[in-house]
């Protein structure tokens, strides 16, 4: 069996050169999650978004607070940042490992 760690594909563009793109084939780590059927969340490091309407947001598994102001959220996450707009925004609670953000919520952006 050959090892693998970044499995890459050649992708051709018209009248220009290949390119190397990589594939969306899940790595080693997902793949042991995924075969014992543990928790995603708690292996990754993935952070949980939940909406009641668009008034309330709960963010579990984020590492720290960007940018705050009444209309831009942005908070990092181990595999990014997480952008949440919208108007009257207020951090309602917050801990180490989750928080309640209110407000008028527009739209949530992964940058």
């Amino acid at each position: 069996m050959s090892r693998k760690s970044n499995v890459f594909k050649k992708k051709s563009i018209t009248g220009k050169k290949s390119v190397l793109e990589k594939s969306s084939a899940p790595g080693r780590k997902e793949q042991l999650v995924e075969s014992l059927k543990l928790p995603k969340d708690m292996l990754l490091g993935a952070s949980i978004l939940t909406m009641t309407g668009n008034h309330e947001l709960w963010v579990e598994n984020y590492k720290g607070i960007i940018e705050y102001t009444t209309e831009s959220i942005i908070l990092q996450a181990k595999t990014g940042q997480i952008a949440i707009c919208g108007c009257g925004l207020v951090i309602d609670y917050y801990t180490n490992e989750d928080m309640k953000i209110i407000g008028n919520i527009q739209c949530i952006r992964y940058l």
